[in-house]
């Protein structure tokens, strides 16, 4: 029996680039991490994480995966060996190796130069957003930003994503335009916002000269058999991998 997980598979139209993405379907792992969780921090058994690893690696049919420690912050590696660095961003010239960020409402951002001769990922949550996750990788792949291509995972919706004051703070570096795009006055609290990641996201890859975004806005927090939510679910849950790999 086939116990390869079932991925999503976006059309990119960039030949020699890979990208999937894991739901939270195809694993062992049981409640609350059913069943495909990848992530090792969570509280799951090291031995269901590992076979899900080894299913997802075995589903892409690639040579290696790079993971990170991820942090919530803005270090960016070159991803040559299976060091795992603590980092919440990579990019590769290498063929076959996969590059991984784990998601679980957080949005995954993938970057793709358009003659495929390198690709990066970064994960990018409001506190990477807004200590600029995106821009250090922008600036460390070697080629021009109006050559790179954008496409942004799923993510928690504008619609359910609350956040306090303080959050919106952080981003006063934005003009009343674009702090306008990206946060609405939540019905729910007075002083609390709705904040649309994605939005955050055009913004930062327009500010640095990427044009041309991709992508499909699936919300983790409302499709429950897909995705696993953090802000729906609470600790513990699982998490989803976006993948990005030249072939």
């Amino acid at each position: 029996m086939n116990t390869d997980p079932p991925l999503l598979a976006p059309e990119i139209g960039i030949e020699g680039v890979m990208i999937r993405v894991s739901t939270r379907r195809g694993g062992i792992s049981a409640a609350p991490w059913d069943s495909l969780n990848l992530g090792d921090h969570v509280g799951d058994q090291p031995a269901h994480v590992a076979e899900n690893r080894r299913r997802l690696q075995r589903a892409l049919s690639v040579p290696a995966i790079s993971w990170l420690r991820q942090v919530h912050g803005t270090r960016v590696i070159k991803a040559v060996d299976g060091t795992r660095h603590e980092a919440d961003a990579q990019w590769t010239e290498q063929r076959g190796r996969a590059l991984a960020i784990l998601t679980a409402d957080c949005l995954p951002v993938v970057l793709i130069a358009e003659d495929a001769r390198c690709v990066g990922i970064a994960h990018a949550g409001w506190r990477g957003l807004a200590g600029g996750v995106i821009e250090a990788l922008i600036s460390q792949m070697p080629v021009a930003q109006d050559s790179l291509v954008a496409w942004l995972g799923p993510s928690i919706g504008r619609h359910v994503y609350e956040v306090g004051p303080e959050v919106r703070a952080r981003f006063d570096h934005l003009n009343e335009s674009e702090l306008d795009s990206a946060f609405l006055p939540s019905d729910a609290r007075e002083g609390h916002w709705l904040a649309d990641l994605p939005e955050l996201a055009r913004g930062a890859l327009c500010r640095a000269g990427v044009t041309r975004i991709m992508g499909e806005q699936n919300c983790s927090y409302t499709q429950v058999d897909q995705y696993f939510s953090h802000r729906r679910d609470g600790y513990p849950t699982g998490r989803m991998a976006t993948l990005v790999w030249r072939t």
